[in-house]
């Protein structure tokens, strides 16, 4: 069986409108990148140097990563002369796997969940990001299960941050807890856990100030944030989401390292996803970070963040190839 047939039965399990999302949402990246490799390979058709040279081109262009290029590149020679594969287009199937491998790592996708009571969700990240929009989001899915929601507006310091969130919690449903702009966060933390206990919250999802000029007054705010939480709720925070902007390409991943060193982030969130036609940096931060990609923004619907599902990536940027076959396959 092929590897694209291989793929769209691993899911057809899956719900139909979250395949459509994907596949909508990296639009751009299908368009500015799947459709240049195949354009490649068409023209082309034998595998050479210069075969080699523009593939890489396509792939750092669509912000992959140079080492994770180099590294993707070495491993597809190796395909080619292992299989004797002369033509170009048998090498579409297998660079879609490789990228697939290479997203998906060994590490878990799914949000930690406090099985003894509320869980604590903290998001770090510099502004303009998208962080509230995905707070609130994240709040309505939470609602949509059947959950209890509080949010913490802990970015006390930009201008219009806490109104912001507030905004969101309206839209949602959920209450916010906060204070007047510039106090202390860990003070807010400290007041949005003794409100999620009164209240029997199930999730407590936690803004954080997201400016970068000063590292050491950031980590040691955020470390006054999570000894504050720690005291109130051992376990916690449950999760230290990153959030970061996908259309920034190679400048979301110099944040993400950064910010990721020592501020215990367990998860990354890649909002505007459908802004960009440099997708294939989810394969830069997965290979370069280490840290799994938890969630994803694809659209700008309350509906539109969805975990991150390496198999429906993937599935969404060949989609017409898999068309292709399928209709190749009928025709015979």
């Amino acid at each position: 069986m092929s590897f694209f047939k291989k793929l769209k039965e691993s899911i057809s399990s899956k719900t139909e409108s979250v395949t459509k999302q994907f596949r909508d949402g990296l639009e751009k990246t299908r368009k500015g990148f799947v459709e240049k490799v195949s354009d490649l390979m068409i023209r082309r058709k034998k595998i050479d140097e210069e075969f080699y040279e523009e593939l890489e081109e396509i792939l750092i262009g669509a912000d992959v990563g140079v080492n994770t290029v180099m590294n993707l590149m070495d491993e597809l020679r190796d395909e080619v002369k292992k299989r004797r594969i002369e033509e170009a287009s048998d090498l579409q199937p297998i660079l879609s796997e490789k990228l697939m491998g290479l997203l998906r790592g060994d590490n878990n996708n799914e949000l930690q969940m406090n099985p003894d009571g509320i869980t604590v969700i903290l998001f770090v990240g510099v502004n303009g990001v998208g962080k509230t929009t995905t707070i609130g989001k994240l709040a309505h899915r939470f609602k949509q299960e059947g959950k209890k929601v509080l949010l913490a507006a802990g970015d006390t310091f930009r201008a219009g941050a806490i109104e912001q969130l507030e905004v969101w919690g309206e839209r949602v449903g959920v209450d916010v807890v906060k204070q007047q702009p510039g106090s202390d966060p860990a003070a807010v933390m400290f007041d949005a856990v003794q409100a999620a206990k009164q209240r029997n919250v199930d999730v407590l999802l936690c803004d954080t100030a997201g400016r970068l000029q000063n590292k050491t007054n950031l980590m040691e705010e955020l470390n006054k944030i999570y000894r504050v939480i720690q005291r109130e709720i051992p376990s916690a925070p449950h999760e230290v989401l990153m959030v970061l902007d996908a259309t920034t390409g190679q400048n979301a991943l110099s944040q993400a390292k950064l910010f990721g060193e020592k501020s215990g982030v367990t998860g990354l969130v890649l909002t505007k996803l459908d802004g960009t036609a440099k997708g294939g940096i989810v394969v830069a931060i997965r290979q370069e970070l280490n840290l799994p990609v938890k969630l994803v923004g694809l659209g700008e619907k309350m509906g539109d963040l969805q975990t991150f599902d390496s198999e429906q990536f993937v599935h969404a940027l060949f989609a017409g190839l898999i068309k292709e076959e399928e209709n190749g396959e009928e025709t015979v």
